[in-house]
């Protein structure tokens, strides 16, 4: 190998060497150039870019590629055939973005850090493992994308089954709120490597458990987990497997969790109203290492073999006046 070939081979790769792999095409574009190109506004471009989480940039910079552009053609020839309009596709886009923004920067923590434990060693070997996995990668997003929109799909069907109006703003669903016990003391006594163990293994626990009930992990806040279910009786499940899993270990950590039934508003992924409130109420209300519901889960539970419920004297929550709780355990457990 000549001397030129030998300082390829050892520099240290940099950020054009990412984009070229993940990305392809340089940027050619200014975004005046790359807007008048497609055929919308400037101030449309603006937003879109805005929407997907990247910084604004000069207008004179450099910046846009031509995946970009045929990326804005097309939202053109969606506004034009009348399928959208200007707010959903900042809404959409702003969907689209932030998910993939955390996609992208868990997967990439995760490549580098197998790529570092199996003695990858560098950047070098990092873009090595990320140019070969790249294509397989690329083909599984896009099938878990349409299986879970199948499955988001299927969910407001089965509400539809149920007799509910599925409209943008009110659904009829069990919110499950999900607290590790004593969380604050014990990220005082583990180093850093445990805790990201202690907190990655509480969302992977939680993950499987709500999907095995056919429920949403709505999101996930280090010691805390929210949860919906179109039904009480799945969330009551998942609320109980929850509880047994975390304690399968004697070291196991204690969890307890509020539920609630009523009308929710779903926004952005999120969910937000008095039944999401009131079981995060609960949630404060409840022991370690257990399930306080609220008088409308307890009242569809109450005949279901499943389940216990042991009524709890009636106690103020913050902000939704005074509250009738039940604890929630399998039957014939004492706690």
């Amino acid at each position: 190998m000549n001397r030129r070939g030998e300082q390829r081979a050892s520099r240290r790769p940099g950020t054009d060497d990412v984009r070229r792999l993940l990305v392809g095409s340089p940027p050619i574009y200014t975004r005046r150039q790359v807007a008048e190109t497609a055929g919308i506004s400037r101030d449309l471009a603006a937003r879109i870019w805005r929407a997907l989480g990247f910084a604004t940039l000069p207008d004179d910079a450099v910046a846009y590629t031509e995946a970009d552009l045929s990326a804005l053609r097309r939202i053109r020839h969606l506004l034009d055939a009348g399928l959208l309009d200007e707010r959903t596709v900042i809404r959409m886009t702003r969907a689209l973005g932030r998910t993939t923004g955390r996609l992208a920067q868990w997967q990439a923590e995760i490549m580098i850090e197998s790529v570092l434990d199996r003695g990858g060693g560098d950047v070098a070997g990092v873009m090595d493992t990320v140019r070969r996995l790249l294509p397989d990668f690329e083909e599984m997003l896009l099938h878990v994308w349409r299986s879970q929109l199948t499955a988001a799909a299927g969910r407001l069907m089965s509400l539809t089954e149920l007799g509910q109006d599925v409209g943008p703003t009110r659904l009829m669903l069990a919110v499950g709120f999900a607290d590790l016990v004593a969380f604050t003391r014990v990220t005082r006594e583990l180093d850093e490597p445990a805790l990201a163990d202690l907190v990655e293994g509480f969302e992977a626990l939680a993950s499987d458990v709500v999907a095995a009930h056919g429920g949403r992990l709505v999101k996930t806040l280090g010691d805390e987990v929210l949860f919906t279910a179109g039904e009480p009786r799945a969330a009551a499940l998942i609320a109980l497997d929850l509880v047994d899993e975390l304690k399968a270990g004697e070291e196991g950590p204690d969890v307890r969790i509020g539920l609630a039934y009523g009308p929710v508003t779903p926004v952005m992924g999120d969910v937000f109203g008095t039944t999401v409130n009131l079981a995060a109420r609960l949630t404060a209300i409840a022991r370690p290492g257990t399930i306080v519901a609220d008088g409308e889960m307890a009242e569809v539970l109450g005949g279901v073999s499943d389940f216990d419920l042991v009524k709890l004297r009636r106690r103020p929550a913050r902000g939704l006046g005074v509250v009738q709780p039940y604890v929630l355990r399998r039957p014939g457990r004492e706690r």
